[in-house]
């Protein structure tokens, strides 16, 4: 996909009650992507990690929300979550690609964290 023909967003909506973040592309295609899901998936080095194979399994955020979507340019948005997770930058390109592969990429995520012996819940304290 060439920068030129990459989707570009035309409206992004969070709706808060429901943790989700709604996106609809100029090739017609929307997403509804949750909270647990966006933040799991973040771009950030804290959980990519600075090369191939360091992503870090994040566990125990399934009732995160997001607090705010604060614009970066014109090529991305910083999602700022309520468990103060806010440094991944999530470009349109990034969002468009979670939202395409979201039910591989969940999948994927329920695997390991079963396999790492993790939850999706919070540590009591």
């Amino acid at each position: 996909m060439t920068e030129e023909a990459a989707p570009w967003p035309l409206e992004i909506r969070l709706v808060k009650a429901e943790k989700v973040l709604e996106i609809d592309f100029d090739d017609g295609k929307s997403f509804r992507l949750p909270a647990e899901y966006l933040r799991v998936e973040s771009p950030s080095a804290e959980v990519q990690g600075h090369g191939p194979g360091q992503k870090q399994l994040v566990a125990g955020r399934r009732h995160v929300g997001i607090m705010e979507v604060e614009p970066v340019g014109n090529y991305a948005v910083r999602l700022k979550f309520d468990d103060l997770h806010d440094t991944g930058i999530y470009s349109w390109r990034y969002l468009y690609q979670l939202g395409m592969e979201q039910e591989a990429r969940w999948a994927d995520y329920l695997a390991a964290l079963e396999k790492a012996g993790l939850s999706r819940e919070p540590k009591r304290r």
